[in-house]
């Protein structure tokens, strides 16, 4: 049992920030194998955007290792707190999202986690199941097993009564919250990035109060975007979304930092501790180029989330075309006329579907973002001829304009 144990501990504990208490986790795992009963692992997700992204499979690959050892993976869908929104690391409440429009990113969330999770050996529960039911006198009752000082112990809570920001009171309630969802599946061990360490511990206190033995907290590391500073997020547009297609994975990950190369190794991949320390190996050599690693890592990616034929077709196609400047040998082709005969790089940027708006294709121009066969556009004045046709490039992006004459 000791080797069996040691075992447990060296998979749980691989790219794990803090686990509170360790010795507690310890006494769970020495139950579980003496009595052959797995431990109930949670993590809870809010579907406030329909897609998840490679910052959110950290916690999905911890639960999917739990899996393997013999464990429960847990899912909760948070129906009801992704209506509240999570405070954790938000200098202003989140705008509420109605019951409909949780829902409705649920459905692509759950179709996305079973991508890294076994199906088979997880639950999916809703924690509308619980709250949904609950009286006013439940909920005084459940608002009662914390003080308004533990909750202003949160870091973002107190820099906003600093900076005399507002505080929503429904806010306060998510910590209480997401720890009943703990009781409700009574849970062994919850997962959750840094950021969520207030909650998860808040759960703790929750589940004593209900007379639990309160669970195991595990903390993961936060995984920077493509920009390489600031936290892996859809609304800053710095993510690799796993249901993207293999091209824009691949495209994507070519772009982040070479500094993030390891990281992206460590916390994304399916790779080995003995892969990883020779990829550690190279990256370290002056006389290596860490373009080659980087293009290994986004054919890990693709290979993951699609298969080994997408990323060979991925890095294929990338390599033609940003090695080789060559044209991708599959682009959709666009008919377009004008009664002029021309159009502004603004208009063409719109009507190609390249920009959503006028200041987008501006920022595009700005950016160097746009080029014409070849040649970067950077006027915004440019008139574009449509005599004859041409390719239009924006980003990793191309179509042939085909003019209607």
């Amino acid at each position: 049992m000791k080797k069996a144990l040691e075992e447990q501990l060296l998979v749980i504990k691989r790219n794990a920030e803090e686990i509170i208490p360790e010795d507690e986790l310890v006494r769970k795992l020495e139950r579980s194998l003496k009595e052959k009963k797995p431990l109930r692992v949670k993590q809870g997700f809010d579907p406030t955007a329909p897609d998840i992204h490679l910052g959110h499979t950290i916690g999905l690959r911890k639960l999917r290792q739990f899996q393997e050892l013999g464990h429960t993976a847990i899912l909760i869908v948070g129906d009801y707190t992704g209506m509240v929104g999570d405070p954790s690391g938000r200098s202003e409440t989140r705008p509420q999202l109605s019951h409909d429009e949780v829902m409705k990113n649920s459905e692509t969330y759950l179709k996305q986690f079973f991508k890294i999770v076994d199906k088979s050996k997880t639950e999916v529960h809703y924690n509308g199941e619980w709250f949904s039911k609950m009286n006013f006198t439940e909920i005084m009752k459940l608002a009662s097993l914390t003080t308004v000082a533990r909750m202003l112990e949160r870091d973002d809570f107190s820099e906003r009564m600093k900076n005399r920001l507002p505080i929503g009171i429904h806010e306060l309630f998510y910590p209480i919250m997401q720890g009943y969802d703990s009781v409700a599946i009574q849970a062994d061990i919850e997962i959750g990035a840094t950021e969520q360490k207030f909650n998860l511990l808040v759960a703790r206190q929750i589940q004593e109060a209900f007379k639990m033995d309160p669970q195991v907290v595990l903390t993961l590391p936060v995984l920077e975007g493509t920009d390489g500073a600031q936290r892996m997020s859809k609304s800053t547009g710095n993510y690799i979304g796993i249901d993207e297609t293999p091209k824009e994975i691949f495209g994507k990950t070519m772009s982040i930092p070479d500094s993030l190369i390891m990281r992206y190794f460590e916390l994304a991949s399916d790779l080995s501790m003995k892969e990883i320390e020779a990829i550690r190996k190279n990256l370290a050599n002056p006389a290596k180029n860490p373009m080659e690693e980087k293009k290994r890592l986004a054919w890990e990616l693709v290979r993951i989330y699609h298969d080994r034929e997408a990323a060979d077709r991925a890095r294929d196609d990338f390599i033609k075309q940003f090695t080789k400047r060559e044209l991708p040998e599959e682009m959709p082709t666009l008919s377009i006329a004008a009664e002029s005969g021309e159009l502004g790089i603004k208009d063409l940027l719109r009507e190609t579907g390249m920009a959503s708006s006028g200041s987008e294709a501006w920022r595009l121009v700005d950016q160097g973002a746009v080029e014409i066969d070849g040649r970067r556009v950077v006027e915004r004045n440019h008139k574009q001829s449509l005599k004859n046709s041409f390719v239009l490039k924006v980003g990793r992006k191309y179509v042939r304009v085909v003019p209607i004459r």
